[in-house]
């Protein structure tokens, strides 16, 4: 597996992946969640959206970029076909490795509270619940991780 910078011919398999990934919660949050519209020709043209490749196909992503004294994780996904791989945690891996070589000292995040499965997974990876609130129309929990550098 290789984690890269994703190019612009990447950002169609970015979006179809997203689209896999997050079907799953459509009937549940009632629309498409946030990650399954969200602009990922800006996020690579900005260089926040990274790929993990298996071969030379997009098996998984990132977004992230710097927001005042943090890291923002914006999206993280993995295709239906390749998760339960350790790519996810990989990615995640990225982004806080990143973290630390920029001088910042924590990740943040959100999900939607209707993911439940990040409702455990997060946690299990040091991250603590610093809120919960609706916005843009979903209700979101958001989570903090204070890295050591």
């Amino acid at each position: 597996m290789n984690i890269r910078p994703a190019t612009p011919e990447d950002v169609p398999r970015v979006q179809a992946c997203a689209e896999a990934a997050y079907q799953i919660y459509v009937a549940a949050i009632g629309r498409k969640p946030a990650p399954m519209v969200a602009d990922f020709g800006a996020a690579q043209k900005a260089s926040d959206l990274h790929v993990a490749c298996l071969d030379q196909e997009v098996a998984g992503f990132v977004v992230f970029f710097e927001r005042r004294n943090h890291m923002h994780l914006e999206n993280v996904a993995v295709s239906p076909a390749h998760q339960g791989k350790g790519i996810g945690g990989k990615l995640i891996d990225l982004v806080e490795r990143e973290t630390v070589k920029r001088g910042l000292t924590a990740v943040e995040l959100y999900t939607n509270v209707k993911m439940t499965g990040n409702l455990t997974l997060y946690p299990a990876l040091g991250y603590e619940e610093i809120g919960r609130w609706s916005e843009d129309g979903f209700d979101r929990v958001f989570y903090r991780k204070t890295l050591k550098q």
